[in-house]
């Protein structure tokens, strides 16, 4: 069986997608929730993504303007800095701001 160098490269690019990329799933509270009507969402993201890559994506959807550049993040429950590189199935906390009285 002989392979056009179109279908290799192909194959190549599918297995390397595969091997470097990663999903994580960033949860939404509150107003954030709201505005982007849903309290979760599933993001593949390539290999070595940082907390600042996740919020960049979620910033870019419709109504993602509500975030603030750099708003408090959690990283399987622990507060993390937007530098913190994520791992496959991470859990990321976008957490808006609170107010008490």
């Amino acid at each position: 069986m002989h392979l056009s160098a179109d279908a290799v490269a192909l194959a190549a690019a599918l297995v390397h997608d595969q091997v470097s990329s990663m999903t994580v799933t960033a949860l939404l509270f509150a107003s954030y929730a709201d505005v982007l009507q849903r309290e979760s969402i599933e993001i593949a993201l390539p290999n070595g993504a940082t907390v600042r890559d996740v919020v960049a994506h979620v910033r870019a959807m419709p109504g993602g303007d509500i975030l603030p550049p750099s708003p408090l993040v959690a990283v399987n429950q622990e507060y993390a800095r937007p530098d913190a590189v994520l791992a496959s199935g991470d859990e990321i906390a976008i957490i808006p701001p609170v107010a008490g009285g």
